[in-house]
């Protein structure tokens, strides 16, 4: 039964991910509202956080293909995140968005788009490495500390 909930819940987690990133494109954001495009990159940030520590578990007990399925699931949120910024979101809805993500967009882009790669390149030497915390903590963590350092409110 744990299996089955397990499962269910991946299902519905990947529909949900789906119709964010259907509706995330930068044609769809001008059909979206500005509370829904913040909602949605909270959310996958949000997600991508559980999913991080959930990560950093199975990689330390040697769960490795559970990990990367989950390391996969990081990339394709960073990449939806990328179209998550649009000009008409910089406030409102209790976002956490600094300015200076529309003032420095293609920093902010190129660390969305390296976080993304970053989780393809774990998947591929999770296995392999002598240091799993160390490996994750360049790897994942690094890019998180990178973007809440500078371009997230302190809380």
């Amino acid at each position: 039964m744990h299996n089955l909930l397990k499962h269910t819940k991946r299902i519905f987690g990947t529909i949900i991910l789906s119709l964010i990133m259907v509706f995330s494109g930068t044609l769809a954001n001008a059909e979206l509202s500005v509370e829904d495009i913040i909602k949605s990159r909270k959310a996958l940030f949000s997600k991508n956080y559980s999913t991080a520590k959930r990560v950093q578990s199975f990689s330390s007990n040697g769960d490795f293909d559970e990990a990367i399925e989950l390391m996969k699931e990081m990339n394709e949120n960073y990449i939806t995140l990328l179209n998550l910024f649009p000009e008409n979101s910089k406030e409102g809805f209790k976002t956490e968005a600094l300015p200076i993500i529309w003032e420095e967009k293609d920093a902010f882009n190129a660390l969305m788009q390296k976080s993304a790669d970053d989780m393809i390149k774990l998947t591929s030497i999770i296995e392999d490495v002598d240091d799993i915390r160390g490996t994750l903590g360049k790897l994942m963590w690094a890019n998180c500390k990178a973007c809440h350092s500078k371009y997230r409110k302190p809380h």
